[in-house]
């Protein structure tokens, strides 16, 4: 059995494509990030300059304390939809790579059953059981590697139903409160 010219080229082609594939994620990734920074410093400076604007403007003490807390409440709400911008960057970024290393070890499955199917036709009579056994491993392997990813996206999902539990708390506890 030979490895042919052709097959190291698709090999080659197939693991450039995927780091590639790798590298495109992560560029849009992170200039999503970019972006959204920029938009929030240029936000929070211009929401400085209004606020101090405001505070100077302040005719006595309560009307300076005041503005101090209403200036509070949109800034938490401003940080907590920062937050959640980064956090869907993440999650979409880790699906992507995530489905990038899915085609990649199907890919090379699909590469290695057909190694074996070649191997079994050429190795000698009674190899057929170390064929068998092999594939019974790869099979297990790769459902081993499902359960994992099934408890990987659960995990996923309890982790985002806390962000949202956290945020709407924080919210909460932010919101002003009269004076007794």
């Amino acid at each position: 059995m030979y490895v042919t010219p052709e097959q190291i080229q698709a090999t080659n082609k197939a693991n450039v494509e995927a780091i590639l594939a790798v590298a495109n994620a992560q560029f849009a990734a992170l200039e999503k990030l970019a972006t959204l920074n920029a938009g929030v410093f240029r936000g929070a400076f211009e929401d400085s300059i209004a606020n101090t604007r405001a505070l100077l403007g302040a005719k006595d003490v309560q009307e300076f304390v005041s503005l101090q807390n209403a200036f509070a409440q949109p800034a938490v709400e401003k940080a907590i939809a920062y937050s959640r911008s980064v956090y869907e960057v993440a999650t979409t970024t880790n699906a992507e790579l995530t489905k990038v290393a899915e085609r990649r070890v199907s890919e090379w499955n699909e590469n290695f059953v057909s190694l074996l199917d070649k191997v079994s036709k050429n190795a000698p009579a009674g190899s057929d059981v170390a064929v068998a056994a092999v594939k019974s491993m790869l099979a297990a392997a790769n459902s081993a590697y499902d359960n994992f990813n099934k408890v990987a996206k659960q995990a996923t999902e309890i982790a985002e139903a806390n962000v949202s539990a956290a945020t709407e708390t924080v919210k909460g506890l932010a919101k002003p409160r009269k004076a007794a």
